[in-house]
């Protein structure tokens, strides 16, 4: 590729072949006498086929009443093109369980679709990966999980205890947002000692980045989140004990110790995504920027922590704003990192648990990989000027369709 048209012609050729692929398995499991119906979707594996997990996808399991498989289709397709984006040799997949996670017979449910699933694991001969967290988990899960199967090789996210990250409550997802903010700056030239930056969002995602940023010298500026009462903005660097709150999670302590150290601005939690400031961290909802707002945003650099926190039609308007936008499925990409490494560590003793080895590897992981990839998507889109979502997408889908010859149909 010479030009920018060059480019976009390859990536629109990669698109289409991408469009075309079909998963490779897509199956609905269910006990119609204990009312259980749940999902998995892998697909695709080739670009496993050389790494320690061959023929192997992995992805969350998501849990709400009523769950369809079309959405779990749609998200083992967006987790291919994150697992390939991070560079890991894991094709994408994703389960799911139609059902009220609250309910009292809950764990029964819960424990049969496990059973259900249990032939098309990867530890049992398939070619899915197994289970995780995500909306509707809850931590025992994971103990019910892993007693059904008689077996840990199969549930990631699990505590340090059961030999594995915890990486929701270690914030290592978080820590990736964080390391993409600052390998992007730092490539930029900006001294991270005098960034300021906004969160959007402080559920678990957002006090990791608070926690991971302001450790690499960032200064908070402004918070968004209902639970707080809207935006709230804050003209000196915050005190250890708010920071403390935020980060620990701790509502109660965070809400009295607000109005000392910041300016109630806007009931709508939303306004802080269009507060001045150097960094911008949505880490909420999906499609808070879109094309009808992306003017109205200050900040210079935007890393996303939640999942399509922007609608497609924004980011070129974005860049033409002069925005550098890191896409969520480069940024994200820890908690699929992190149980990358549970999935891959064979052997984990008592001091491996003490020493918290896995965490440490998780950790290290992540950082290392997301620095390269942000690095990697700067670079292209310097050199073909064009918007980083369009340089990361590009590596994903060719290292996927790399690996995926004759998976096209027809």
């Amino acid at each position: 590729m010479h030009t920018q048209d060059d480019f976009y012609r390859q990536l629109k050729s990669l698109q289409q072949r991408f469009d075309g692929m079909q998963p490779e398995l897509e199956i609905s499991v269910r006990d119609t006498a204990l009312g259980v119906e749940g999902f998995i979707v892998v697909w695709n594996t080739a670009i496993s086929r050389h790494g320690p997990l061959p023929n192997c996808a992995k992805g969350g399991t998501r849990i709400r009443p009523g769950l369809t498989l079309a959405e779990i289709k749609m998200l083992a397709r967006n987790m291919a093109i994150k697992n390939a984006a991070a560079g890991l040799p894991l094709g994408g997949c994703k389960s799911g369980l139609n059902a009220d996670p609250n309910q009292p017979e809950f764990e029964s449910t819960y424990r049969r679709f496990i059973q259900l699933c249990k032939p098309y694991t990867h530890e049992n001969g398939g070619i899915f990966g197994g289970f995780g967290f995500d909306i509707g988990a809850a931590p025992e899960h994971a103990l019910w999980a892993c007693d059904t199967l008689n077996s840990r090789r199969s549930f990631t996210g699990k505590t340090v205890a059961m030999g594995g990250t915890d990486y929701d409550r270690e914030g290592i997802a978080g820590l990736g947002v964080a390391e993409a903010a600052v390998q992007t700056l730092v490539m930029h030239d900006e001294d991270l000692q005098r960034v300021t930056f906004s969160v959007h969002g402080v559920g678990a995602m957002g006090a990791a980045v608070i926690r991971y940023f302001s450790a690499s010298g960032g200064r908070l500026n402004a918070i968004g989140d209902p639970k707080f009462g809207g935006t709230w903005v804050f003209d000196k660097p915050i005190s250890q004990a708010l920071s403390a709150a935020l980060i620990g999670l701790d509502t109660r302590t965070a809400k009295e110790l607000l109005p000392s150290e910041g300016r109630l601005l806007d009931s709508d939690a939303n306004r802080v995504l269009f507060e001045s400031t150097d960094l911008l961290f949505p880490c909420a909802l999906q499609y808070v920027i879109d094309s009808q707002n992306a003017d109205r945003i200050q900040a210079r650099y935007i890393v996303e922590g939640a999942n399509n926190p922007t609608a497609l039609d924004a980011y070129p308007l974005l860049y033409r704003n002069g925005i550098h936008q890191v896409p969520d499925f480069i940024a994200n990409a820890g908690g699929i990192i992190a149980a990358y490494i549970e999935l891959t560590s064979d052997s984990i003793d008592q001091r491996d648990i003490e020493l918290r080895t896995l965490v440490h590897r998780a950790k290290a992981l992540t950082s290392s990989t997301i620095k390269k990839n942000v690095a990697n998507i700067v670079e292209l889109s310097r050199k073909y000027r064009i918007p980083m979502r369009d340089a990361g997408t590009y590596t994903a889908l060719s290292a996927i369709l790399d690996n995926e010859i004759g998976n096209e149909p027809g």
